[in-house]
C-alpha cells in the first residue's frame, strides 16, 4: 500500500497527504476542477514554470499576498484555528493509468506533525503513524510491528513539506526555506495559477499554484525518485471544495507522477478539531496490544 501518496493534508501524509495531506495532507468546489485535467486516469498536460524565480523583497511580499488570500478563501481564522483533523474516506491506487480496487482509509491528524493512518482493503489491516521523524508501521497481511524505515521517514517529511497546510501555516520557516514568487500559469481555458515556490537549504523546491479566480489551492508541484531513483514530477491535485464548519477543505486529491495519475484521496468524512488521544500515536508493546 502506498502511503507515500497518502501522506498529506494534508498528505499527504492524508495531510500529507490533509492535509495531503492531507495533506496534505493534504484543498476547490470550483466546477472547472471537479474532475483533474486529463481525465481520471488519464495524463496530465506537461507542466512547466511561469518564469524562474529567486527570494527578493518584492517578491517574496508577492508570494505572502497570495498566501494571505489562500487563507482567507480557506476560512481565515477559523481555518488558522484546525489543530486536529480526523477524516474517512476511500483510497484508490492507480497502475499505468488505470484505478485500482479502492481501499478504506481513516486518518489522524494533529499538526503540525504527528499523523497514524489506517487502511482496509480486501480483508487486511494496515496502519502508519508518523510522530515528527519517527513512526511505526503495522502489515496485517504479515501481522507485524516495525519501527519506521529512515526512508519511510523521509517521505513523511516530504509530504509535510509539500502539503499546502505547510506554506499557508508558515511552518517552512522553521526550516529557513525561502519563499518567492514565481508568476502565472495557464491552468485552462481562461484561467490562470499563481504560482509560489519554497526552496529549502538543501535544495529541495516545491510549487503551489493557487486559483487565480477564488485563490484556493489548486495544485502542488516537486520532484520525487522513482525506483529507478530517477527525479520525477510529481503533482498533487486539489478538487470538490466543501465548506464544512466556516473551512473550506478539498475533498478529492489526485495524485499525478511523470504526467501519469498513481492515486485518488476521496475524503467522505471529515472532523476538525476532534478528540486525538495521544495513544494513538504510541507504539503498542507486541501485536496483540494493538488497538
Amino acid at each position: 500500500m502506498d502511503k507515500k501518496l497518502f501522506s498529506k493534508h494534508r498528505t499527504a501524509t492524508v495531510a500529507s497527504l490533509l492535509l495531503a495531506l492531507l495533506f496534505s495532507l493534504s484543498t476547490a468546489a470550483r466546477p472547472q476542477q471537479n474532475q483533474p485535467e486529463g481525465g481520471v486516469g488519464g495524463k496530465a498536460p506537461a507542466t512547466t514554470s511561469a518564469t524562474t524565480s529567486t527570494a527578493t523583497p518584492a517578491n517574496t511580499a508577492k508570494a505572502e499576498q497570495i498566501l494571505k488570500r489562500a487563507i482567507e478563501a480557506q476560512g481565515g481564522q477559523a481555518y488558522l484555528g484546525v489543530r486536529a483533523v480526523v477524516s474517512r474516506g476511500l483510497y484508490t491506487s492507480f497502475q499505468d493509468g488505470q484505478s485500482t480496487l479502492p481501499r478504506t482509509f481513516v486518518d489522524y491528524l494533529v499538526f503540525p506533525d504527528r499523523e497514524r493512518t489506517e487502511f482496509r482493503g480486501q480483508g487486511i489491516k494496515v496502519i502508519q503513524t508518523n510522530t515528527g521523524d519517527k513512526g511505526w508501521v503495522y502489515d496485517g497481511a504479515t501481522k507485524t510491528l516495525a519501527d519506521m524505515k529512515p526512508e519511510q521517514a523521509k517521505d513523511f517529511q516530504t509530504a509535510m513539506r509539500t502539503s499546502p497546510d505547510n506554506v499557508l501555516r508558515g511552518w517552512w520557516r522553521k526550516e529557513e526555506a525561502a519563499l518567492s514568487y514565481v508568476g502565472r500559469r495557464e491552468a485552462g481555458v481562461g484561467r490562470r495559477n499563481e504560482v509560489v515556490r519554497l526552496t529549502y537549504p538543501d535544495g529541495f523546491t516545491v510549487e503551489f499554484e493557487f486559483s487565480g479566480s477564488d485563490g484556493l489551492p489548486a495544485k502542488t508541484i516537486y520532484k520525487r525518485q522513482n525506483e529507478a531513483g530517477e527525479d520525477v514530477n510529481q503533482e498533487d491535485r486539489f478538487a470538490q471544495y466543501l465548506n464544512i464548519g466556516g473551512v473550506t477543505l478539498p475533498f478529492v486529491i489526485d495524485n499525478f507522477r511523470a504526467g501519469v495519475q498513481t492515486g485518488r484521496i476521496n475524503f467522505q468524512k471529515i472532523e476538525m478539531n476532534a478528540p486525538v488521544p495521544e495513544t494513538l500515536f504510541a507504539r503498542p508493546a507486541d501485536v496483540k496490544s494493538l488497538k
